[in-house]
């Protein structure tokens, strides 16, 4: 579902991606862990060229993404994303956030776009909140509506980039419930987050990645349990997973 080979990417003269080599199949939920500045969040921003790649190869569902020819605003429709900060439109309630790109990218009617904008907020358990406006939402249900969001689209593949870390530690329970429930519904995710937790209990494979590389990946067993580098094993330490 998404294939990168030799993804390097500069600022000025500051290298933050070294050359990353990276397949993910389909229905897999993969983890990337690693310190801050290691590369993690820039990776993932490349994923669907919110930033610009210096050199290498993106396939997402079997199209090359740096092609010329490559129809990105097409391609983003089936590469959802979710970030840190929620991005809702304070003007806007929780269905008309989600009803926007349906209409404006997919060109769906307003009674259409309601109606798929309704069963999106059932998924993540917001049923009811659907005229609430997000002043009116707490942080992990504006997470959750920015959820709905990405999956109205009806994504092949999503990424999350730090989904929970601006939220209070009671909330963040929600929104790992809701992500728990697509990977059991079969979708592809990529995610970076510091949920060791969740890493370990949730992961098909974990990412450890470090000053721009990918220093060793593995199954949530072999990474929590036995990692072989040195480097994985100082980083995991911190965390009482």
């Amino acid at each position: 579902m998404l294939d990168v080979a030799g993804l390097r990417k500069s600022f000025g003269d500051i290298e933050v991606l070294k050359g990353i080599d990276l397949a993910v199949q389909a229905q897999e939920l993969v983890f990337v862990i690693g310190p801050s500045g290691s590369g993690k969040s820039t990776f993932l921003r490349c994923c669907n060229l919110l930033e610009q790649p210096s050199e290498g190869s993106i396939r997402v569902d079997g199209v090359e993404l740096l092609d010329s020819k490559t129809d990105i605003n097409k391609m983003r429709q089936r590469i959802g994303m979710v970030f840190q900060s929620f991005n809702l439109y304070p003007h806007m309630n929780a269905a008309g956030n989600i009803m926007l790109a349906l209409r404006k990218v997919l060109g769906k009617s307003k009674a259409e776009a309601r109606e798929i904008a309704e069963a999106s907020l059932a998924r993540v358990g917001l049923a009811e909140k659907a005229d609430a406006y997000p002043n009116e939402l707490s942080g992990g249900q504006q997470q959750r509506v920015a959820i709905a969001r990405a999956m109205a689209l009806e994504p092949k593949i999503m990424l999350f980039d730090e989904p929970t870390s601006a939220l209070d530690p009671e909330l963040v329970g929600s929104v790992l419930t809701v992500m728990r429930e697509l990977r059991e519904a079969g979708m592809t995710m990529v995610v970076v987050s510091h949920e060791m937790r969740f890493a370990r209990d949730a992961a098909d494979r974990v990412v450890f990645m470090d000053d721009g590389l990918i220093v060793e990946q593995g199954d949530p067993a072999h990474i929590f349990g036995a990692p072989r580098h040195e480097r994985t094993r100082t980083f995991l330490a911190n965390f009482q997973a």
